[in-house]
């Protein structure tokens, strides 16, 4: 039986060098819209106790200033529990006792660099230890040298990002940056959302464009990236349709299985979608869109 990445490699866009050969399909870069919001939630399946699992969601927001939480969700509750709010540039540790477990939450952000959106690029960390166990770790400030400081032993849940919520405001030009798989690269995302025609490149290089978007504001397409076969939908429905408070959605996601459909279910939301994703073992990136406020 062929595999799923081969059963869709005669179909799929397939994100190549030689894809953006031609000279035409360079991409032209405008002003981007400003990013304000990210939340991405991580699996961590702790090793001690068999099929014991969590979903921990950091969001990351700069409005006023750059702050973070966290919140927690039993695994298949779907219930997160905010834990702690933490303001940019400080330095702590909080425990909570919930699931009838231990959560240490250790943090440092007195460094945090930034490179014009909500989540730091380097220069801090994130800790949470869950019952004594490494459940999470983010950041790039000297992890082996913070944990020997703790006491711990060499006990390291799993942990993964199963998904990552992006908004965006002030403009119809979007652009970030994103990883579909653990060992894969780290992709330069455009997308252009004009009143006309929506516009998709990775890595500079153009791979989806859909015209006449007043017909077609719903929909999806498949490209071939990284090994994977990866789902690309939109809804711009409400970004049409109501100017002043219209949203734009855009999800890629990555395909879990064989028995996976293209096509999200015509009763859901993208959202609602990306909330069935969370229960499987692969990912989704949300891009949310508004505009400028009058």
């Amino acid at each position: 039986m062929r595999n799923i990445a081969s059963c869709y490699n005669e179909h799929a866009i397939k994100v190549t060098n030689s894809h953006c050969s031609n000279p035409s399909n360079q991409v032209v870069y405008n002003i981007p819209s400003l990013q304000n919001v990210v939340t991405c939630i991580y699996k961590v399946k702790i090793s001690s106790i068999e099929k014991q699992q969590f979903l921990i969601k950091i969001t990351w927001c700069c409005l006023l200033q750059h702050v973070f939480s966290i919140s927690i969700s039993e695994r298949y509750i779907k219930n997160f529990k905010k834990v702690v709010t933490i303001l940019d540039k400080s330095k702590g540790s909080q425990t909570i006792e919930l699931y009838s477990s231990r959560f240490d939450v250790y943090w440092d952000l007195c460094n945090a660099k930034y490179e014009g959106g909500p989540e730091p690029i380097k220069g801090f960390f994130v800790k949470i230890l869950v019952n004594c166990e490494v459940g999470l770790v983010l950041g790039d400030m000297g992890h082996e040298f913070e944990l020997k400081k703790l006491n711990l032993d060499d006990k390291f849940s799993r942990f993964g990002l199963v998904s990552r919520n992006e908004h965006f405001s002030s403009s119809s030009v979007l652009v970030t940056k994103g990883k579909f798989s653990d060992n894969g690269k780290c992709h330069d995302i455009l997308i252009k959302n004009s009143s006309s025609m929506l516009f998709v490149s990775i890595d500079k290089k153009s791979v989806i464009q859909v015209k006449r978007l007043q017909w077609n504001f719903r929909g999806n397409q498949t490209i071939f990236l990284d090994g994977l076969v990866v789902d690309f939908m939109w809804d711009v429905h409400d970004w049409l349709c109501n100017p002043k408070s219209g949203c734009a959605m855009f999800m890629f996601r990555t395909r879990s299985g064989l028995d996976s459909r293209l096509w999200l279910d015509q009763e859901k939301n993208l959202e609602q979608q990306q909330e069935e994703e969370e229960e499987k073992d692969g990912f989704s990136l949300m891009i949310c869109a508004t505009k400028s406020p009058d």
